[in-house]
């Protein structure tokens, strides 16, 4: 009978050399290599790609979502099983969100690992028991969040910034009594006590800025509604306040089925795309002091499903070369970007 080949990679030997003993009795397995790290993970994957890698994504050089979200891309009919210490429940909904088969935990007993890698293998998910519990809660906590209007997201999004409430207020043209009150009413509706806490909480639920296109939409103007629109998640990088708001409303227009978010630089747009996963993503080529080309390339290497646009207001042809090398799908000049536009755009381009 062929042997199920066993990839074991974690950066402690005597934990690797437990979970070899600890599977010794199922005679069906057979372990081909062992790694310590991210690189040499992905040269063994290269080398003998396995039927099931049982991993610890705690390993040095080694980016744990954007990682495995890669490994799955490549390697869609391996079986992973993460072998981990850690129990935070967001740790473990992200791993499961990028493919993973199975979570085990390390201080469960041996005869719950075996039975964990013999589930995986069979094609089943596997979750520690004492997981359970904490994934359902999250589950609730993520269904019952806070439904926030377009001006509380906008003030969320400066809070980030670190702006005081008279900058705010300068921001977005409102008194500062205005900003006062609208933050004591997020507070409340965030369960949180103080800007720093509220600030926390959106790096935690970064999904909590998104909007739906038919909230932002001006209602003149109305297109009809493709079926895809209805799971169409769009995201937003541009430094500029102002435009991103302009392209908010068009895109809300142009899909009005869609969830709508926004970044402002590259670190924001990686963390959303983690979260997100968006289907079409529309990328400044400058983001201040920043590359939106870079950008590009580091969203298709979290996402690669992602759908990429570069847009710049100064159109370059080089700019053009290096954004399509990137992973962009198509280069728009600012100028020619409206409404219609990005309704065929959502239609050309999202399956």
């Amino acid at each position: 009978m062929k042997k199920i080949r066993i990839l074991l990679a974690d950066d402690h030997a005597i934990v690797r050399a437990g979970i070899r003993n600890a599977l010794s009795g199922l005679s069906e397995l057979e372990f081909v290599e062992e790694v310590e790290d991210g690189p040499s993970l992905e040269a063994a994957l290269a080398r003998t790609p396995p039927d099931c890698l049982l991993i610890d994504v705690t390993m040095p050089d080694f980016e744990p979502i954007t990682a495995i979200r890669q490994i799955r891309a490549r390697y869609p009919d391996m079986k992973i099983l993460v072998v981990s210490a850690y129990d935070d429940d967001v740790y473990v909904q992200g791993l499961l969100g990028v493919g993973v088969n199975g979570y085990h935990l390390k201080d469960q007993s041996l005869s719950d690992l075996r039975l964990a890698v013999q589930r995986v293998l069979a094609g089943e998910r596997w979750i520690s028991s004492r997981l359970v519990d904490k994934l359902v809660h999250h589950s609730e906590g993520a269904s019952a969040a806070p439904s926030l209007t377009t001006r509380q997201r906008d003030i969320l999004r400066l809070l980030q910034q670190g702006l005081d409430n008279q900058t705010i207020a300068r921001q977005i043209d409102l008194s500062v009594k205005t900003v006062e009150n609208h933050l004591t009413r997020l507070y409340r509706q965030l369960n949180v006590q103080s800007r720093l806490e509220a600030v926390n909480y959106v790096m935690q639920h970064p999904e909590i800025l998104g909007l739906s296109g038919q909230s932002v939409a001006d209602q003149v103007i109305s297109f009809p509604e493709a079926s895809t629109q209805e799971k169409t998640t769009i995201l937003l990088v541009d430094d500029n306040t102002r435009y991103r708001h302009q392209l908010r409303r068009m895109a809300g227009k142009a899909c009005p089925q869609a969830m709508i978010y926004e970044a402002e630089n590259t670190q924001e747009a990686l963390r959303l795309t983690q979260r997100i996963i968006p289907k079409l993503v529309l990328v400044d080529v400058v983001l201040g002091d920043e590359d939106g080309i870079r950008c590009t390339r580091r969203i298709k290497a979290v996402s690669p499903s992602s759908r990429v646009i570069l847009i710049s207001a100064y159109p370059d042809r080089e700019f053009r070369r290096l954004g399509l090398e990137a992973g962009a799908m198509a280069f728009l000049d600012k100028k020619d970007l409206d409404t219609a536009t990005l309704h065929q755009v959502v239609d050309d381009i999202i399956v």
